[in-house]
């Protein structure tokens, strides 16, 4: 019989490593995932960790089952994981596309995973112990790069991996590292393998489908997003804060950020006009103006129609979406050139720091950010944000903000009402209908004379007959407002009333 080679214990604590690196990436793909498809991702967040974690218990538990053939187990284990985990983005966008059984399918990957990767340290931890004396100091070390692994995944996901690859390509990489530290060991520790031959060649199949599907990624990518949107997609890219997608359809350009639509070519006049329009007839001055949000630049758009503006300050975190809308042929021609005029100064910062520190005074300030559907978007539409907000402003400033539909999304829309309230003397919702979205909603504020002016711009929806609708609500579209609740930073109520409404929206 020929003799067992050494054990390699470094290469075994590499692997440790890794496969730590790769289990935190799935983790966390799956939930960032599930919050991109259903939305409300605290619930996504708590429900994959809480059955990630106990699924990995299972898989623990049912290690010590395994007693023997150590090497040809992990082997094996880590190849199930590597296809299960490398697949898994795939598998549920195909879910959300053709099936109802989304959750489901969630769970059962979840699961399956989780068991596979409670098994791996069990397996990895007997497998030095039985040849190797010091089990004390292997032990400690194994779980010391199973930690360093996990601060390295939940590092690489954010930072590199999503931003530069997206969901589909990141989890076909992490899948490939699997298969790589099975490689590693099946080569290294061949005399410990009892099945040695067969175990090769399924190791070196699955490494090289996934290397394949590695390589066909981006494609892949463009095929899954094509069944996301009606359209066809014109432009496509994945931010540090979203994804970015257009699309195109006759004359009809649409853009959605981590697919939800922001505006339509088709009407985005409408929101845009009642959103820029109407704060500023009620403003007795409006020399300086701020925006949070609006990086598309149409808000921007309707600002520059008012001659005596002289200075407009727009405040967006993502860089890659202004210096798209500045430079894209489409969207600049939408909005007129609006971001390259002289009179805007662009600020690529977190909206809420920048209200924070800004000392400048402004005499209106527009508030155009997404819906409040996660608790990053959620303290900006918070009590204390607002309080902010009211510093930011000159003594007969106005403020307004977009505030979802007082139709689809009633308790959120008058939650904001309320919210509001809290810091101004005065709070006056409004509403139209923008045929892309429905009914859509906002509330203008501020603390000095509540004096209309006359509309003197040129707009394609708003006239001077039709603006007292705006302010006009039905009977479907009203709440007690002693019922609702504020939103504030430490009782976010305002994304509970949200996620339940879009569930039926």
């Amino acid at each position: 019989m020929k003799e067992n080679k050494k054990l390699d214990t470094k290469l075994l604590l590499t692997t440790t490593l890794f496969i730590s690196i790769c289990s935190i990436i799935y983790e966390l793909i799956i939930s960032s995932i599930s919050s991109y498809l259903q939305g409300d991702s605290i619930t996504q967040f708590s429900i994959t960790i809480g059955l990630y974690m106990s699924a990995m218990g299972i898989g623990s538990y049912l290690s010590k089952f395994i007693k023997e053939r150590l090497f040809d187990t992990f082997i094996l284990i880590e190849i199930s994981v590597g296809i299960l985990g490398g697949f898994s983005s795939l598998i549920l966008f195909l879910a959300n596309i053709y099936t109802n059984l989304y959750s489901l399918i969630m769970y059962l990957l979840i699961l399956l995973i989780g068991i596979l990767v409670g098994l791996e340290i069990p397996i990895l931890t007997r497998m030095i112990e039985q040849h190797q004396s010091n089990v004390r100091k292997n032990l400690a070390n194994i779980f010391t790069f199973d930690y360093i692994g996990g601060l390295i995944g939940s590092i690489m996901f954010p930072m590199i991996l999503f931003p530069k690859l997206g969901f589909i390509t990141t989890t076909f990489l992490v899948g490939s590292i699997n298969l790589v530290a099975a490689l590693f060991i099946l080569f290294r520790h061949k005399t410990y393998i009892k099945h040695y031959n067969i175990i090769k060649k399924i190791t070196l199949v699955c490494f090289i489908t996934i290397i394949i599907f590695l390589l066909a990624g981006e494609m892949i990518t463009q095929k899954i997003e094509g069944g996301l949107y009606r359209d066809d997609i014109i432009l496509s890219e994945q931010t540090s804060y979203q994804k970015i997608v257009m699309t195109k359809h006759k004359n009809d350009i649409r853009l959605f950020l981590d697919g939800n639509l922001q505006f339509s070519t088709s009407d985005e006049y409408r929101y845009h006009e009642a959103l820029v329009h109407i704060p500023m007839i009620y403003a007795p001055t409006h020399q300086k103006v701020l925006i949070l949000g609006g990086g598309d630049g149409l808000a921007v758009r309707e600002l520059l129609k008012y001659e005596k503006i002289e200075k407009i300050v727009l405040v967006d975190i993502d860089k890659q979406m202004t210096d798209l809308c500045a430079n894209n042929v489409e969207i600049s021609k939408l909005n007129e050139n609006a971001l390259k005029n002289e009179k805007v100064t662009i600020i690529n910062q977190d909206a809420y720091l920048f209200v924070q520190e800004n000392e400048e005074k402004f005499d209106v300030i527009i508030i155009d950010f997404p819906d409040p559907n996660n608790e990053s978007l959620n303290k900006l539409y918070t009590n204390v944000f607002y309080n902010y907000i009211k510093a930011n402003m000159t003594e007969n400033g106005v403020m307004v903000c977009q505030s979802t539909s007082p139709y689809y999304a009633k308790k959120s829309f008058w939650c904001i009402h309320k919210t509001i309230q809290t810091q101004f003397n005065q709070v006056i919702p409004y509403h139209l209908q923008v045929p892309t979205f429905g009914e859509w909603g906002f509330n203008l504020a501020f603390n000095g004379e509540n004096k209309r002016q006359e509309l003197e711009v040129q707009t394609q929806y708003l006239t001077k007959q039709n603006i007292d609708s705006l302010f006009s609500f039905g009977k479907d579209e009203m709440t007690e407002l002693d019922k609702i609740e504020i939103n504030d930073m430490f009782r976010p109520t305002l994304i509970t009333y949200y996620n339940k409404e879009v569930e039926n929206w």
